[in-house]
Formats: structure tokens, C-alpha cells, sequence
């Protein structure tokens, strides 16, 4: 089994991070490398991070087991609360704010798995999440692996199931860009064809399309198997008007590219 770096780029999301972190944690896929880079957080996310790697080690729970008719009592079986094997948690605080295309990139630098991804820190993995995506992967079937998902608010009532494409060029960055955020794929991508452009608006856009136009292989698993955190109600950070605005602007740009690509115009 191949070791998967799943890179937590953290700023300023307490309120979310801690069910995102246990979403990754309690993944079933065994192997599993956590990076987390707090990006010089100011609303104590830091402290939630802290304390959530303090209960790893050391938190136990219980669940009832057994009635003993003779002593009447209900025995219970304890444990530790996070009992995976094989969970690697590394844990980086930038000294300043570097923004968050620099912080996913100091998490890729760091990892050490064959596999990688990013989760945002509001968002959740839904348990069979990689290893799902990593069984294309293993069977070398494809370099890159993506998946739908659902869009949910903040009581996690789900607001729409975003399903996406089977994957084409024409389709997948032509029409517009169709590859989601639930991702996997092999490390070695980085190695060869360069990180997340950090002038980039739309830096998975950008950087998704740059491994495509160089061969690599993406496959569309037709599961929904990850909720992403809707912000209509917190138009912050990137999903600030303006700043959305920008993205859109530089995936508009990305997608004649792609276009141009094919010798496609218009």
C-alpha cells in the first residue's frame, strides 16, 4: 500500500478544521501522512490544532459492551479514541502570513508519500475517500484521480451533489474547469512539472491544467465521497467578491489556453 500526504493548509478556520482533521484521521485507506501548515492564524486555530494532536495520543472513550445480570451493571469496553495505525501528523506554523498558494506548497515540499492532495480546512473527506481514489492509481490505470461531492453549509445540510464529468480534455478544461477538489494523485506530477503557481488566482486550475498539457493521465470516480463548505454566507479570504472575481477571470483565461491547446478558437 502506497503512502498517501494529505497537505491541511490552515488559516484562520477554527470553527472547522477539527472535524476536518478527523475526517482525514479516520479515513479507511491505512497509510496515511497528515501535513498540516497553519498559515499564521490569528483566531486561535493554532491552539485547536495543538489540543486535536494532544487527544490523538492520548484521548479514550468507551461504548457499552456487555450486561452482567449478576452484578447488574453494564460493562464497558475502553479504548483509544483515535486507534488507526499508520497516521503520520505533521504539524508547521509559518511565523507570518505567506498566503495560501505558498502554504499549500511548503505542505507539498514536506510530503513523503507517493500520493498526494490537499484538503481545505473547512471541508470534509468522507471515510472511503482515498481509498476509492487510490485503487485507479495502484493499478496504474491513471496518474490523477478526482470524484464528486457535495456542497453543504455550515449545519451540514446539504445544498447540492456536484456531480462531475468523465474525464476529457475537451470536457474537463475546455468547456470549463471540471475536475473538482476532491483529488489524488502521484507526487512525481510535482517533481516534474513544477508546484502550484503562486501568482496563479486559480492555482489548481492552473496547476491541474499544466500536468494534463504535459500527458498526465486523469481519471473521473463517479462516487461522491467529500462535502465542500459553501461561502455564500462567508465571502472571506478567496470568496471575497473580489477575489472570486479574479479566479473566475484567470479560469476564463486558463480555459482558452486550453482550447488554444487543442488549436481550438473561441
Amino acid at each position: 500500500m502506497k503512502k498517501i500526504s494529505v497537505i491541511v493548509p490552515s488559516y484562520n478556520h477554527s470553527d472547522y478544521i477539527e472535524a476536518c482533521m478527523d475526517s482525514i484521521y479516520f479515513q479507511d485507506y491505512q497509510d496515511i501522512e497528515m501535513i498540516i501548515v497553519d498559515d499564521n492564524s490569528s483566531d486561535g486555530s493554532i491552539d485547536v490544532i495543538s489540543n486535536w494532536i494532544s487527544r490523538v495520543k492520548n484521548e479514550k472513550t468507551s461504548f457499552a459492551s456487555k450486561y452482567n445480570r449478576e452484578k447488574d451493571d453494564i460493562e464497558r469496553i475502553h479504548h483509544h479514541r483515535y486507534n488507526r495505525s499508520k497516521r503520520k501528523i505533521i504539524f508547521e506554523i509559518n511565523k507570518e502570513n505567506i498566503g495560501s498558494t505558498a502554504n499549500y506548497n511548503k505542505g507539498f515540499r514536506l510530503a513523503s508519500g507517493e500520493y498526494c492532495t490537499f484538503i481545505a480546512s473547512d471541508d470534509i473527506a468522507h471515510p472511503q475517500l482515498f481509498s476509492t481514489l487510490a485503487e485507479p492509481l495502484d493499478k496504474d490505470e491513471a496518474d490523477f484521480t478526482y470524484c464528486d461531492m457535495f456542497v453543504v453549509d455550515d449545519q451540514q445540510r446539504i445544498l447540492r451533489e456536484f456531480k462531475l464529468p468523465d474525464y476529457s480534455f475537451e470536457r474537463s478544461f475546455c468547456d470549463w474547469y471540471l475536475c473538482g477538489v476532491a483529488t489524488l494523485y502521484r507526487r512525481s506530477l510535482h517533481e516534474t512539472y513544477g508546484y502550484y503557481d503562486e501568482t496563479s488566482a486559480a492555482d489548481d486550475h492552473e496547476c491541474y491544467l499544466r500536468f494534463a498539457m504535459n500527458g498526465a493521465r486523469f481519471k473521473h470516480i463517479g462516487k461522491t465521497l467529500y462535502s465542500v463548505r459553501s461561502h455564500d454566507q462567508r465571502q472571506v479570504g478567496l470568496h471575497a467578491p473580489e477575489s472570486f472575481d479574479k479566479l473566475l477571470e484567470e479560469s476564463k483565461r486558463l480555459t482558452l489556453k486550453a482550447r488554444e491547446f487543442l488549436g481550438e478558437s473561441g
